[in-house]
């Protein structure tokens, strides 16, 4: 009878009913993790702790909001991502280099300076020749004369150091940002991170054989033609980014891919769903407004959808994306278009447009 019950519970919290949150947070989560366990098993899908999470996050879209809320406040209290550590380990060493860079240029300014009082000491020497009895003054000038060139030669060997030491640290810190994941300008991913997370999602699509959908959003371009203002647009682009992280799943991954261009990859999301992502995120995004000295500005965005599949490579989903976007800026109803490529049809990788920032 205990068993039955329970199953009536979780039966109820499939349907979205308020009424069955109980005031024990604990047993809620119980009965929803177990949903969820038992939607992978019926989705032949294993239960791995990768597996649970997506599915944890998908399912929880259509619960109750009193449940999303309660489930939300301990996955707060408990959350620990290594990828923010990492974000934050990247930003403290772009600091760091930009201190070092600092360094640099504050003693070239010295150096120069230095150089240049030994230049206008040998205008003042010049000077004093023309006079007579300037013996001992020239004496003193030329000790003096010395002694500046003598600084001035320790000065080039510490500025010799200095520049070789920037210069190995610049290779290391340049070697790091190679394997950077982070985009410091726009707080998401950068396109080296999604373009990975693509490749790994292609491997487990054809393990596995669920959906899932990867999408390309940008600032729209009749917008992006009618502000000149590249400090707006910059902060207008900003505001995307923060709108997708805000209206993303923590499954998602959102990064930019360049030139203000971002990608979003949807874990376990069918076309339809991705579809009606799109549709929030350019409602969301509608409903924002941006004000440029006394001009109200409405935003608009662009988005192609494509799915993630086992006949195209990483870069070929990206294209197709890409291709999406273009389209959906001659579709009147829509803000987004979705392309599906066939086996038969050709991508040319080499058009693509590419960003190394």
């Amino acid at each position: 009878m205990a068993e039955d019950s329970k199953k009536r519970q979780v039966n109820d919290l499939s349907s979205g009913a308020d009424n069955v949150i109980t005031e024990d947070v604990s047993s809620d989560i119980e009965l929803y993790s177990k949903e969820v366990l038992e939607s992978l098993i019926k989705d032949n899908l294993p239960p791995t702790p990768n597996n649970f999470s997506l599915y944890f996050d998908r399912l929880l879209e259509d619960k109750a909001e009193s449940l999303r809320k309660q489930i939300a406040s301990i996955l707060e209290l408990e959350e620990n991502n290594d990828d923010e550590t990492t974000i934050l380990l990247e930003h403290n060493l772009k600091q760091g280099f930009s201190t070092i860079k600092s360094i640099l240029t504050i003693t070239a300014g010295l150096y120069k300076n230095i150089s240049l009082m030994g230049k206008i000491l040998d205008k003042r020497k010049h000077d004093l020749e023309k006079k007579q009895n300037a013996e001992t003054l020239l004496s003193t000038m030329k000790a003096l004369d010395d002694d500046v060139k003598k600084l001035g030669t320790i000065l080039a060997k510490q500025s010799g150091k200095i520049k070789n030491l920037y210069e190995e640290t610049a290779k290391i810190i340049k070697s790091v940002e190679n394997e950077t994941i982070f985009d410091n300008a726009f707080g998401v991913y950068n396109k080296r991170y999604i373009m990975t997370k693509i490749e790994q999602e292609i491997g487990l699509v054809k393990e596995f054989n669920h959906k899932s959908s990867f999408i390309m959003i940008e600032l729209s371009r009749e917008l992006r033609n009618s502000v000149k203002n590249e400090k707006a647009l910059l902060l207008m682009t900003r505001t995307i980014a923060r709108l997708l992280l805000k209206t993303s799943r923590r499954s998602d991954i959102v990064a930019h891919y360049g030139n203000g261009k971002f990608a979003m990859l949807l874990k376990h999301t069918d076309i339809e769903s991705a579809k009606k992502a799109s549709d929030r995120l350019c409602d969301l995004v509608s409903n924002s407004n941006f004000f440029l000295a006394d001009r109200e500005i409405l935003l608009k965005i662009a988005i192609g959808i494509t799915e993630i599949d086992t006949k195209h490579s990483a870069e070929e989903i990206l294209v197709g994306a890409l291709d999406a976007m273009e389209m959906a800026y001659g579709d009147r109803d829509h803000d987004y278009a979705v392309l599906i490529r066939e086996d038969d049809e050709d991508i040319n990788v080499e058009d693509m447009e590419v960003d190394e920032k």
